[in-house]
């Protein structure tokens, strides 16, 4: 039966077959309690799941899809701070803390996803420590992710260090091929410039002298890195 958008919907936690996620690794028990709280939706491209400075509604569970996470300046500018995959759970913090959403949250490409209120959230963190524990691990990593960030940002020399860089972080998630590793390029050369502090000019002159060097190959939305020696030879930290 057609889905929206050709997404192999996954309606029931206890019976899902992605097991990829922070809770996908619960007991049945728990799992199975998780469909008595979530509310599930699928999303086109470009939806807006919560906004920077919202209030925390509760947590976003990311099925399938991914999603950016954005802040902005007084002055409009815009930072990407992270590309989320499926399997995670955005908001978490927010919702913990009480404190208002630290970042825009927008889906690039079709997603399903399950919301779950932040009463019932905490609720179910408090009576399931392995639940607790797994949220917490997702935390330490996102915070393991924010430093490795601020590392490439802020002590790479040159703009040309820092897009190298990111092919080669997405390189880790990508898929072997005879031609390389192939990645999904699913922003546009103005968002990957959001994620490195630069502007999308600069970003497309790169793109082209890299493929130009034959580091990378690019088809449409795929890219193929074919050097990822050339690539880290660019990184000097």
């Amino acid at each position: 039966m057609p889905t929206p958008y050709n997404i192999n919907i996954q309606d029931h936690c206890g019976t899902c077959t992605l097991t990829r996620g922070t809770f996908c690794s619960l007991p049945h028990e728990s799992r199975s309690e998780l469909d008595h709280i979530k509310y599930t939706s699928v999303y086109p491209k470009g939806s807006l799941l919560f906004v920077e400075g919202e209030q925390p509604r509760g947590v976003f569970v990311l099925c399938s899809g991914r999603a950016k996470l954005t802040m902005s300046s007084s002055e409009g500018k815009r930072l990407i701070t992270k590309v989320a995959e499926a399997g995670e759970i955005i908001g978490v913090s927010a919702s913990i803390l009480g404190t208002p959403y630290e970042v825009t949250a927008e889906t690039v490409e079709p997603s399903q996803v399950n919301f779950i209120r932040r009463e019932d959230f905490l609720r179910f963190l408090a009576s399931h420590s392995d639940a607790c524990m797994n949220a917490a691990q997702q935390l330490s990593a996102e915070h393991h992710s924010a430093q490795h960030s601020m590392r490439s940002l802020g002590l790479s020399q040159t703009t040309t260090e820092k897009l190298a860089r990111l092919i080669l972080d997405w390189s880790e998630t990508g898929d072997e091929t005879p031609k390389g590793v192939r990645l999904k390029m699913l922003l546009t050369h103005e968002e990957i410039g959001q994620m490195i502090g630069s502007t999308r000019e600069t970003v497309t002159r790169l793109l082209s002298d890299f493929r130009r060097r034959k580091f990378i190959e690019i088809k449409g939305s795929t890219v193929f890195v074919t050097n990822a020696g050339a690539l880290q030879a660019a990184v000097s930290i």
